[in-house]
C-alpha cells in the first residue's frame, strides 16, 4: 500500500502468518464430525434394512422408496435451511442441525410399520437439510482458496470415513444388540447412531465461533491478519449480494449436476453394498453381520485415502478440473466393472474400492469451485441450490435400484447408466468458468512458527 509521502506502508499480512493451524484445529474436527455422522443417519439404512425389512414386512422397492424419501424432504428444504443459516451464523444453525436430526434418527427406531417409516425418512431429511452447504459456507468465510480442496477433503473425509466406522459398528449392533431389552438390532442401530449428533449439536453451540471477531482464541494480530487476507480475496472474485444470483447462475447448476453425477455412484454402494454382499454370502458358514460391516468397510478406507491425496496434490499445483474429471473416469469405469455379472465376493470389493476411490477424489475439486465466483448470500444460496439439485440422486439411486432388483432381476443396467453419467459429469467440469488463482499471503503460512499448518499444510 502506498501512503501519500510515498512510502511503502507495512500492512498486518506483512508480518503475521493467516493463522491456518488454529482455524482449522477449532473449525474442521467439527465440520468433519458432523458429516461423518450425517452420513452415518443417511445411509445405516442400508444395514438397519438386512433385519427392518422382515419386521416391516418391505421389499426391496419399498425400501427403496423408503431410503429415497429422505432426500425428498432433503431437497425440499436445503435453500431455506442455508438462507436462515446465512442470517443467523452457523454456530446457531449447524448446532440446531445436529440436534434435531439425532432426534429423529433416534425416533425412527420406534416405528412399527411401512408408513411410519416412510413418515421417519421424510423428518429425517427435513432436519438435516442445510448441513453440507451450511459447512461449506462456513469453510469458505474462514479458509482462504489456495488451502480450500484440503479443507474441503478434510471436511468430506466424513463421507468415507462414515462407513469406515459405522459399517462394521452397525454389523455389531446387529449382531450384539438383536432382543436386547426386547428391541430388535436395528432399532437399537438408529436409537444409538443417533446420539453422536445430539453431542455434537451441544458442542457446536458451545464452542463454534460466530465470525473471526469473536474467535477469542486468536489473538488480535492474527484476527486482523485472517480478516485482510480473507477481504482482498473476496475483492477478487464476482460478488452479488442477491440471493437470486445463484439461481441465473449457469454454473451452479452444472456443479450440482456434475455432484449429481457423483452421488449416484456413491449412493449405490453405500445403500446397496451390504445387501449384495449378504447375498453374495448368503451360502457361507458362519459369516455374521459384524464380518460383512468389516468388508463394507474395505472400499471405504480406500475412498478415503484417495480422497486426501487428490485434495492436497489440487492445493499442491492449483489446479481443479483435471483433479476431478480423471478421477471421475476412473470411478465411473470402476463403477461399470462393479454391476459386471461376477459372482465372487473379491470382484465386488476391488471393484467397489476403485469406483468409491474415483468419486470420492473428485468432491474436493468440485466443492472448492464456487467460492471462486459466488460470495456472500449468493454463496450460501448457491452452495445450497447445487447441493439440492445434486440430492436428487439419492432418490433416484436408491429408489430405481429398489424397482430394478424387484422388476427386473437385477440392477446391472441401472448401475451402468450411473456409471456412465459419472464419466460425462467430469468431462462436463471443462464447461465451467476458469477460476482465479488465489494469491497467497505475503507471509510464512502457519501460526508464526514457520511449519506446516495442521491439516492444511
Amino acid at each position: 500500500m502506498i501512503s501519500h509521502t510515498g512510502a511503502t506502508r507495512a500492512t498486518v499480512t506483512d508480518y503475521v502468518p493467516f493463522p491456518y493451524r488454529s482455524i482449522s484445529i477449532r473449525i474442521i474436527p467439527f465440520l468433519t464430525l458432523g458429516f461423518l455422522a450425517a452420513y452415518i443417519d443417511r445411509v445405516n439404512v442400508g444395514f438397519a434394512k438386512l433385519q427392518m425389512a422382515h419386521d416391516l414386512h418391505m421389499s426391496d422397492s419399498s425400501f427403496g422408496l423408503a431410503a429415497g424419501l429422505f432426500f425428498i424432504g432433503y431437497v425440499l428444504c436445503e435453500i431455506p435451511s442455508s438462507l436462515i443459516l446465512a442470517r443467523v451464523g452457523a454456530r446457531r444453525w449447524l448446532s440446531r442441525i445436529l440436534i434435531s436430526w439425532g432426534v429423529l434418527s433416534m425416533l425412527g427406531g420406534l416405528v412399527t410399520n411401512e408408513a411410519e417409516f416412510l413418515v421417519s425418512r421424510i423428518a429425517l431429511g427435513v432436519a438435516e437439510a442445510g448441513f453440507m452447504p451450511g459447512a461449506l459456507f462456513t469453510l469458505a468465510e474462514w479458509i482462504p482458496g489456495a488451502r480450500r480442496s484440503r479443507a474441503v477433503a478434510a471436511f468430506m473425509f466424513g463421507i468415507p470415513a462414515a462407513s469406515i466406522v459405522g459399517a462394521p459398528l452397525s454389523g455389531l449392533i446387529l449382531t450384539h444388540l438383536s432382543g436386547f431389552h426386547g428391541l430388535s438390532g436395528w432399532r437399537w442401530l438408529f436409537i444409538l447412531e443417533g446420539l453422536p449428533p445430539v453431542c455434537l449439536g451441544l458442542w457446536g453451540w458451545l464452542a463454534l465461533p460466530d465470525s473471526l471477531s469473536s474467535a477469542a482464541w486468536l489473538t488480535p494480530e492474527a484476527r486482523q491478519a485472517a480478516h485482510e487476507i480473507l477481504a482482498n480475496e473476496a475483492s477478487r472474485q464476482e460478488r452479488d449480494a442477491g440471493a437470486a444470483a445463484a439461481f441465473r447462475n449457469p454454473a451452479i447448476w452444472l456443479i450440482g449436476a456434475i455432484d449429481g453425477t457423483i452421488l449416484l455412484g456413491l449412493y449405490t454402494i453405500a445403500f446397496w453394498l451390504p445387501s449384495f454382499l449378504k447375498e453374495r454370502l448368503h451360502d457361507a458358514p458362519g459369516i455374521s453381520f459384524s464380518m460383512v460391516g468389516l468388508m463394507v468397510a474395505i472400499p471405504h478406507i480406500v475412498g478415503a485415502l484417495a480422497m486426501l491425496l487428490v485434495g492436497w496434490s489440487a492445493d499442491r499445483q492449483q489446479e481443479r478440473r483435471w483433479h476431478l474429471f480423471l478421477p471421475l473416469l476412473a470411478g465411473g469405469i470402476a463403477l461399470a466393472l462393479y454391476a459386471m455379472p461376477l459372482h465372487g465376493v473379491t470382484w465386488l470389493l476391488v471393484t467397489a474400492s476403485c469406483a468409491n476411490a474415483g468419486l470420492l477424489s473428485g468432491l474436493p475439486s468440485l466443492w472448492a469451485l464456487p467460492s471462486g465466483f459466488l460470495k456472500g448470500r449468493a454463496a450460501a444460496t448457491g452452495l445450497a441450490t447445487a447441493c439440492s439439485f445434486a440430492n436428487l440422486a439419492g432418490f433416484v439411486a436408491t429408489s430405481f435400484l429398489g424397482v430394478a432388483i424387484v422388476h427386473f432381476g437385477g440392477a446391472q443396467s441401472i448401475i451402468w447408466i450411473f456409471a456412465l453419467t459419472a464419466i460425462l459429469g467430469g468431462a462436463s467440469v471443462f464447461l465451467l468458468p476458469v477460476p482465479n488463482r488465489t494469491v497467497q499471503a505475503k507471509s510464512r503460512c502457519g501460526d508464526g512458527s514457520g511449519h506446516p499448518s495442521g491439516i492444511l499444510s
